[in-house]
């Protein structure tokens, strides 16, 4: 493993993120698809659901396995743009 000068993240490590959205059935899915066009060995026991407190939004936990700085902010990137998605940390 080794660290990038502009990254504090050591490469390859899995690193959570956190995806919020408003609830919808197909929500979860379609985040996973996403995920998986940046990393093929990501499944579904990856990833950890919260519904908010009166159910308008839910709350994802993904957890990818980061393989570069280039590859962590095109996911980022991805996340953010896509309609269903209100924040990304």
């Amino acid at each position: 493993m080794q660290a990038t000068p502009e990254s504090l993240i050591e490469y390859p490590s899995d690193f959570p993120i956190k995806v919020m959205g408003a609830t919808h059935p197909d929500f979860a899915a379609t985040i996973v698809d996403v995920v998986l066009e940046f990393d093929s060995t990501f499944h579904i026991g990856r990833m950890e659901v919260r519904p908010s407190g009166q159910g308008n939004y839910t709350g994802l936990t993904v957890t990818v396995r980061a393989t570069s700085r280039v590859q962590l902010d095109d996911l980022y990137r991805a996340l953010s743009g896509h309609p269903m998605v209100k924040i990304v940390m």
